[in-house]
């Protein structure tokens, strides 16, 4: 008796779920409640480093010897001989809005200032003491950036004169 009573709740059950449907005859179409995701366009590739050597990292950014060097997919850093020595970065960002990098540069206290770089438009800051500077190029849905810091013992020069000649170089050399 009870698998019986079990059998007819079941199927009455299984009546009333399918004739709940999603109301797929209605007239008034289903709205999605979120818009689909943007697919970034990719921009130029910008290489290891920004297709910038060793060597000419050191000479526009007047490193001195190099002490440190570090790589990957996504950026690189090296390091001036000294404490508190110069230094200089590289970083490239694929699909990522340059409005979040200058809305950072502006909280850390550096101004950004909007800037052209063979044709691509992109902004440099400054920190107050005038010895990091962060420059970033947009390229489609893509932006990349070279920081350089002068160190606490500056042998002069600006980073921002620093930072263009290397992303003059990088933008120059784009595939």
């Amino acid at each position: 008796m009870r698998i019986l009573s079990a059998i007819v709740t079941g199927m009455a059950l299984a009546v009333v779920l399918t004739s709940c449907g999603s109301g797929g005859d209605s007239d008034t179409p289903t709205e999605s409640r979120r818009p689909p995701p943007k697919v970034a366009s990719l921009g130029p590739f910008v290489g290891e480093c920004g297709h910038v050597t060793d060597d000419e990292v050191r000479e526009l950014a007047g490193l001195g010897q190099i002490t440190q060097v570090f790589k990957n997919a996504t950026g690189c850093s090296y390091l001036g001989a000294g404490l508190g020595g110069p230094s200089v970065t590289f970083a490239s960002y694929r699909g990522s809005p340059i409005d979040r990098e200058k809305a950072w540069v502006s909280t850390v206290g550096r101004p950004p200032e909007a800037i052209d770089v063979g044709g691509h438009p992109g902004f440099q800051a400054l920190s107050e003491d005038g010895s990091i500077c962060d420059l970033a190029i947009q390229l489609d849905d893509d932006f990349f950036e070279w920081s350089t810091n002068t160190g606490v013992f500056s042998l002069g020069g600006s980073p921002c004169d620093m930072a263009r000649g290397l992303a003059e170089l990088t933008v120059g050399r784009l595939q």
